[in-house]
């Protein structure tokens, strides 16, 4: 199996090889540290791998590669539904530096940034994003605590691919969202990712003002924008009753 290659990001003379031996028409950026509680803990760390990492990519990105930036939902942080014309409101360190390397990525010409929700697939090492964290934990019997109030635009890893790639080879520049049919909550999700995996297990339930680290509220991305490639992803938890209610098999855990 191909394993993946070392990014040497804080390395400009790296990248500017990199770059002169590869001349891309595009360069689809989704590179960051997404680990909220770390970042806070350490902001200059963050700061240096999401912000300082990236803006010594654009440093050696020819003029003519467009730039399609990954970003987050983390950009915002109070309840609401937030479209493409509202102001970034971020309530943590990673907000902040999401934030800021969408300044960076918006300041090129002819650049997107793509906003996203909560991704639900398969990780490279089992055990990291939400799906793999889930069967990971409850598969060994280690604790594991569901912030309630707490709701996000979750949709497929596997649909957001497919959506990320078409805006990447669209005309859109500036900053658009990937809509999700509807919000839910983190334990709505959980509870629906163990029952249709088939895995057995408690957890504990948190408001997130009890959590040490800042917890996005219930964000929902709304888009202004019109067209088949804004049109809503269907949500990872779908309407009760809705004939498309299925679990794509990628995503099933092994017991």
């Amino acid at each position: 199996m191909r394993g993946w290659p070392v990014l040497s990001l804080e390395d400009s003379g790296w990248l500017k090889a990199l770059f002169r031996d590869n001349k891309p028409e595009i360069l689809l950026y989704g590179h960051a540290v997404c680990d909220v509680p770390k970042c806070e803990a350490a902001p200059e760390w963050a700061r240096e791998i999401n912000v300082e990492q990236f803006e010594r990519t654009l440093a050696a990105l020819p003029r003519f590669t467009r730039l399609v930036y990954l970003s987050s939902d983390h950009v915002f942080g109070g309840d609401g539904v937030y479209d493409e014309h509202s102001p970034p409101c971020p309530i943590s360190a990673y907000g902040r530096t999401r934030v800021e390397a969408e300044t960076l990525a918006l300041s090129r010409p002819s650049s997107l940034v793509i906003r996203v929700g909560l991704p639900i697939g398969a990780s490279p090492d089992g055990r990291t994003g939400h799906l793999d964290w889930l069967g990971y934990r409850m598969r060994r019997g280690l604790p594991v605590t569901i912030v309630h109030d707490e709701y996000r635009s979750a949709v497929w890893a596997s649909d957001l691919a497919q959506r990320v790639i078409q805006l990447a080879h669209s005309g859109q520049t500036g900053i658009c969202h990937v809509v999700a049919s509807r919000a839910v909550s983190r334990v709505e999700l959980a509870n629906y990712l163990l029952s249709s995996s088939h895995i057995t297990g408690k957890y504990q339930s948190e408001s997130r003002h009890q959590r040490a680290a800042p917890h996005l509220g219930k964000v929902e991305l709304g888009s202004r924008l019109e067209g088949e490639l804004f049109t809503p992803l269907q949500s990872v938890v779908p309407y009760l009753g809705d004939a498309r209610h299925f679990v794509k098999p990628e995503v099933a855990f092994s017991r």
